[in-house]
């Protein structure tokens, strides 16, 4: 299990930029993202070293709902309207790596993990650094 202190591992590029989105200023705060993206962290540390284990473990079976997770926190912080409109490739490239991880959790196929996980956390932090700045979150 990660530590606070130490960086991440899988997601680094979605908690740097929600780092840097918290800052931000007339949004809704991206610290929600960030959170579930500290929760997905600490779930996909956990099944990585199953996978590498070849055993089973909780985080096998959570993974799927954190990072659904994940994907709807990023969706209510871009805004729905962006999210469905203009973010709908974000949308889908999230959509389809979060499929690829889930395939790889199934398969207990590590290097496909670890490289789904890339894109899915490529496809979290583009959509949170990509919505304009004056797009309210809140928007429907």
């Amino acid at each position: 299990m990660p530590h606070p202190e130490q960086e991440s591992t899988f997601l680094p590029l979605t908690v740097a930029v929600t780092n840097s989105a918290s800052a931000d200023s007339g949004r809704v705060p991206a610290h929600t993202v960030r959170q579930r993206a500290e929760e997905a962290e600490t779930v996909a540390a956990g099944c990585w070293v199953a996978l590498l284990g070849g055993c089973e473990s909780p985080e096998l079976r959570a993974l799927p709902g954190r990072l659904r997770a994940l994907a709807e926190a990023t969706s209510i912080y871009v805004g729905t309207r962006w999210w469905c409109g203009h973010g709908a490739g974000y949308r889908r490239k999230v959509a389809e790596t979060q499929l690829r991880i889930n395939d790889a959790v199934r398969e207990g196929d590590g290097a496909e993990f670890a490289e789904a996980f890339a894109g899915y956390d490529r496809a979290i932090a583009t959509a949170v650094v990509s919505v304009p700045s004056t797009l309210e979150s809140s928007t429907p």
